[in-house]
């Protein structure tokens, strides 16, 4: 056993960078190299790929990054572990076996199930547990080169390689909490190395092309998160913090496997491109696994109509009544109709594009014909006889399906997790024997309020960074700052009624703000803001990703000192 593990990532969803695996093969040493490539939008499409081919259900990328690199992976002796079995890992290990023997590479490739549980709930068009990492284990224990799995948790690609090579046990909720931690550093590539960083206009790298994280793991669990040398992006504890707050929520962050308590994080720069991680602590796993479940929920439509120049309020209010009437008329009134006017005109604009705003109509309906040749019809029939200027930026087409996104929750035990070795046999993996119901700590003590002073008006984003995304319906937003006067005003201004304030989307939600102050951190989760997910597409940014830049958008009384 080496005393470090070298974890890479070469994947954070599926459709990201293609030659990132050969990148990550090619730029420096590794042990082993994970890919992650499903969401919860992801298991909507890869269910609907298998209605129309039950072989389908993995992401077929992965199988043509590997036809480049399993060779190098070989030759290299890296290991890989994947999620790309999506709803058939075993179709997929099944599919690199093959490609292993047209190649004639000597590889031994194992897969993990247990996930799939939508014979519990037939009207599901996929219903997966997230699995813990152990089944990982068991597979590289075993001599597995490559192990596929369906829906673990996206931090199991880490824990799992990480406990088979140290031996940690099920009990070991410290060294397996630290891994979580590295983990859900890993898990979206190019975020940890500068990707969607707040503060990308300060740094003097080439950000054009981030290269992909990667952690060097202790046998305590601390590590250090870095990347090759000479890939673009940059490692610093300000990217590595916003990758921690990104769709986490409390202080407690649960998995199958433990209960990483994100209020013990320490971060410290310990080098150019390094940042060392230390101090988790991990407690026993909830009783229970997420479900997710996902189903079609009906058709929607949307068109966009052009408003140009003067008068945008009132052929705003023309057009929506002329269409509102025609749905009446029609007696095809679509379920959910949503009309949004996006400001998007300036007065003695330039252009014509900057003289204009865009009226968005959304619709939805269990019928694909309301929401498809009705809606067309009556819109496009609207070309000649509507405000001036009248023009749409795409003729309204079919329905598209949409998806519904909620999950469930089951005890341990209702969960078969096996690893399929390489050589067919299967091993159960037990489920956690020491649970903890989870609960909320108890709030941490806040720092003394900077001194009064002089204020001015700003951005709220020149003091802070922030990070959102989602979970279901629900969006977090995770705010931080880099200094100690920062966190002093910040944990005392940003509340979670200022937060209401200036977020007006979310002042009729519920609104939860969580402190972490080792990481001078903020995370707020806004409950429904995002409908039934992504997949419903209930508003302008669906996956709550820009969230947190409109809050450092707005402003409010900044102490001049912090300026």
């Amino acid at each position: 056993m080496t005393a470090t593990l070298r974890i890479g990532n070469a994947s954070g969803f599926y459709g990201d960078r293609f030659d990132a695996m050969r990148e990550m093969l090619t730029g420096g040493e590794l042990d082993v190299l994970t890919g992650d490539y499903l969401a919860e939008l992801t298991m909507l499409i890869l269910g609907r790929d298998r209605l129309k081919d039950p072989a389908a259900g993995y992401a077929r990328t992965f199988l043509r990054q590997l036809e480049e690199c399993l060779g190098l992976a070989h030759e290299r002796s890296v290991k890989i572990v994947t999620n790309a079995g999506g709803l058939n890992p075993a179709g997929l290990a099944d599919a690199v076996r093959r490609l292993a023997d047209r190649l004639g590479i000597p590889v031994r490739v194992a897969h993990v199930e247990g996930d799939d549980l939508k014979a519990g709930y037939p009207d599901s068009l996929a219903a997966h547990a997230y699995l813990g990492g152990f089944g990982i284990a068991a597979c590289l224990r075993e001599g597995a080169d490559v192990v596929v799995t369906g829906r673990v948790t996206d931090a199991a690609l880490v824990t799992g390689p990480a406990a088979a090579h140290f031996g940690w046990g099920t009990g070991d909720y410290d060294r397996l909490a630290g891994a979580v931690v590295a983990g859900h550093v890993l898990e979206c590539g190019a975020q940890a190395t500068g990707g969607n960083y707040a503060f990308f206009s300060e740094r003097a790298g080439d950000l054009r092309r981030p290269g992909f994280p990667l952690a060097e793991i202790h046998e305590d669990g601390s590590c250090v998160i870095t990347k090759h040398p000479g890939t673009g992006g940059f490692v610093d504890v300000g990217t590595v913090t916003a990758q921690l707050l990104y769709e986490t929520a409390g202080a407690r962050y649960a998995g199958p496997d433990v209960t990483a308590r994100l209020d013990t994080v320490r971060l410290t720069q310990s080098g150019p491109d390094r940042v060392r991680v230390e101090g988790v602590r991990g407690e026993a796993p909830p009783p229970t696994l997420k479900v997710g479940l996902n189903r079609l929920g009906g058709f929607r439509n949307e068109v966009a109509f052009v408003l140009t120049g003067l008068d945008i309020e009132a052929k705003a209010t023309l057009v929506r009544e002329q269409m509102e009437a025609a749905f009446a008329d029609a007696k095809s009134r679509p379920h959910e109709v949503s009309w949004e006017l996006v400001r998007t005109d300036r007065p003695d604009a330039p252009t014509e594009e900057t003289a204009s705003a865009l009226l968005r109509l959304v619709v939805r309906d269990p019928d694909e014909r309301i929401v498809g040749r009705a809606l067309s019809g009556a819109a496009v029939e609207l070309a000649l006889a509507s405000y001036p200027g009248f023009h749409v930026l795409a003729p309204p087409g079919k329905g598209a399906p949409y998806g519904v996104f909620e999950d469930v929750y089951v005890p341990h035990g209702a969960v078969d997790h096996v690893a399929v070795l390489y050589d067919g046999r299967r091993v159960p993996i037990a489920p956690a024997h020491d649970t903890l119901v989870l609960a909320n700590l108890p709030s941490p003590e806040l720092p003394e309020p900077l001194p009064g002073g002089p204020t001015r008006r700003a951005p709220l984003g020149l003091v802070a960074g922030a990070r959102s995304g989602d979970k279901g319906g629900n969006a977090n937003v995770g705010v931080w700052v880099r200094t100690d006067e920062a966190w002093r005003w910040l944990v005392h201004e940003l509340t979670a009624d200022r937060f209401r304030e200036l977020l007006p989307e979310s002042r009729e939600l519920p609104v939860t703000r969580h402190v972490l102050p080792n990481l001078r951190a903020l995370n707020f989760v806004v409950e429904g803001i995002l409908g039934a997910g992504v997949a419903a597409q209930h508003r302008f940014d669906p996956q709550a990703k820009a969230l947190g830049e409109w809050l450092r958008s707005r402003h409010l009384d900044i102490p001049e000192a912090l300026l």
